[in-house]
């Protein structure tokens, strides 16, 4: 989210300019860069962004905010393609789309990602081991995440990070309905990514990773990579694409950071009350997944708690997930639970993240 960056890394394509920070091509000809902007266009199938005018006034911005050398910055984003699959992958389902945790679970609860999780957790039992007694994060939802996110590292994504983040900063799909914030969000991570890969010296048209532009085995976002990425092998840099250590300790970092609490569990399970004049639903999911009810004023409006929800100390949340036409499931999420909410926003991933986690410390311990 360098020499961060393995050289590992798959390099770009063969004919295109890679950008550098040496002064020779910081200062190279006019006439020279835009030829090579063009070959790396055609090369690619696609117009570079040296074509838009409102993506290089957006470099020069940021060069002068981030103190950096424009042409580089220029290059850089002049070099990058629009990728045309990539604002459609951003648009939600159509209306109408009903969920189903039935069937998300099962994209992710499977055989083959349990054993892959399970050869995950022995080839670094020591390092999760680590984190859990330095950061209070437990080793199953390290695990859970990085198996939901990467399958460990098996699918860290193909598209060029430069590329995937200039089309989602200059060609959020309008048809979003949060287009102008994410936009604006995109245009951050650009930023957060081109002032890492200059001050790392790395090529930023090396990095691969997700359509949106999430990076190494637990998918961190340029900002998350920069606030929360940790160098926890102790070679003396960060690398979340190929240590399986940085990015244990990088995860468990990230969810201290986002509000962890150590020994709390994630979620209860709840029934509800058998009379359903008691059951007051729609009070109880007006917060969404954000802990607002005690255990005591969640019961009263109708949710039982399980015996240890009950005893709960810290605010809860009820958590629906809906399972198609069928009835939906519930359970009451902690404050933890609102953490793992905290890495992907959803109520679906956490429980993904919890689930998978439990199947391989199951598989673990047989």
């Amino acid at each position: 989210m360098l020499k961060i960056v393995s050289t590992a890394i798959l390099l770009i394509a063969i004919c295109a300019i890679p950008i550098s920070a040496t002064a020779q091509k910081h200062h190279q000809s006019e006439k020279t860069r835009s030829a090579a902007i063009a070959r790396s266009a055609a090369a690619n199938g696609s117009v570079a962004y040296a074509t838009r005018a409102e993506a290089l006034q957006f470099a020069d911005d940021l060069a002068e905010r981030r103190d950096l050398d424009h042409e580089w910055v220029r290059q850089a984003i002049g070099q990058a393609r629009f990728l045309p699959q990539v604002p459609r992958l951003m648009l939600p389902p159509a209306k109408g789309t009903a969920k189903n945790w039935r069937v998300y679970r099962s994209r992710f609860i499977d055989p083959v990602r349990i054993r892959a999780g399970l050869r995950f957790w022995q080839d670094n039992a020591e390092t999760l081991a680590r984190a859990e007694r330095e950061f209070g994060v437990p080793a199953e939802i390290i695990v859970g995440i990085i198996g939901v996110e990467t399958i460990y590292g098996q699918q860290m994504g193909n598209f060029r990070v430069m590329d995937a983040l200039a089309t989602l900063a200059f060609d959020f799909p309008a048809a979003h309905p949060r287009a102008a914030e994410r936009t604006e969000f995109f245009r951050r991570e650009l930023e957060q990514f081109l002032s890492l890969t200059h001050r790392t010296n790395v090529d930023p048209f090396e990095p691969r990773g997700s359509y949106a532009g999430a990076m190494g085995l637990g998918q961190f976002m340029p900002s998350s990579w920069v606030r929360y990425a940790i160098d926890f092998d102790g070679d003396g840099r960060v690398d979340l694409f190929n240590s399986p250590a940085d990015a244990i300790g990088s995860v468990a970092n990230y969810f201290i950071a986002h509000g962890w609490k150590p020994g709390m569990p994630t979620h209860y399970s709840v029934q509800f009350d058998p009379d359903p004049a008691r059951v007051q639903l729609d009070e109880l999911l007006a917060p969404d997944i954000l802990p607002s009810f005690s255990a005591a004023s969640m019961q009263a409006k109708g949710a039982v708690l399980d015996a240890a929800g009950a005893q709960h100390a810290g605010p809860l949340a009820l958590v629906e997930l809906q399972n198609g036409d069928e009835a939906p499931s519930y359970v009451a999420g902690t404050e933890n639970f609102y953490a793992i909410t905290r890495y992907n926003w959803s109520s679906y991933y956490a429980m993904a993240v919890i689930e998978l986690g439990r199947e391989v410390a199951a598989a673990r311990a047989r």
